[in-house]
């Protein structure tokens, strides 16, 4: 689900089929219906991510420019695209340190984001994630069943996961009938 860096799939022996959360968190986003919505990729490398979003929501598209200081610490420099009285989606394959969604959304509040929240398929959580989200100005961050929350991150109010339970179960089913895995990711759901 959401693999790092699509090259990971070329290291199995057997065939791999790369799922995506996007559309079960595309479909909460759809939900609730966020006007003035501005999806925003928190680096470069996540911007084919951040046009399936907006493909899928609606909306305009910004990109965070970053600067990696360290392995858990980064310098949110600048944003590319139009954040100032937009209310923010920003979308990401992995939450881990937390130091990239947190610099952004700190970098778009600053230059006059209405609201943040984030949408990630894995919430690892590492290290000083939990206190940095805490300290964050992010409304909202949901992330998928994938990775099950520590005792501690199921004490904060703001995070919510969705179950990618459904998913698996048909990609398996497509898969044991020999039918399409692709067409689970076509725009629209």
């Amino acid at each position: 689900m959401d693999l790092h860096a699509q090259q990971l799939q070329g290291f199995f022996d057997i065939p791999v089929d790369h799922l995506m959360a996007e559309p079960i968190l595309s479909g909460y986003f759809r939900k609730k219906k966020i006007e003035h919505l501005t999806v925003v990729s928190p680096d470069v490398g996540n911007i084919k991510m951040a046009t399936r979003y907006v493909a899928n929501l609606g909306g305009e598209l910004a990109i965070i420019h970053k600067r990696r200081i360290s392995g858990s610490d980064v310098k949110c420099t600048e944003v590319i695209g139009e954040v100032k009285d937009r209310n923010i989606l920003m979308c990401d394959d992995i939450i881990a340190t937390a130091g990239t969604v947190c610099n952004a959304a700190q970098l778009v509040r600053e230059r006059g984001a209405k609201s943040v929240c984030i949408g990630a398929t894995h919430g690892v959580f590492a290290g000083e994630a939990l206190q940095r989200l805490k300290d964050a100005p992010i409304g909202e961050i949901i992330v998928t069943d994938t990775i099950p929350l520590s005792d501690e991150a199921k004490k904060i109010k703001t995070i919510k996961v969705l179950t990618v339970a459904e998913l698996f179960g048909e990609a398996i089913k497509r898969i044991h009938r020999n039918e399409s895995i692709s067409s689970l990711f076509g725009q629209g759901h």
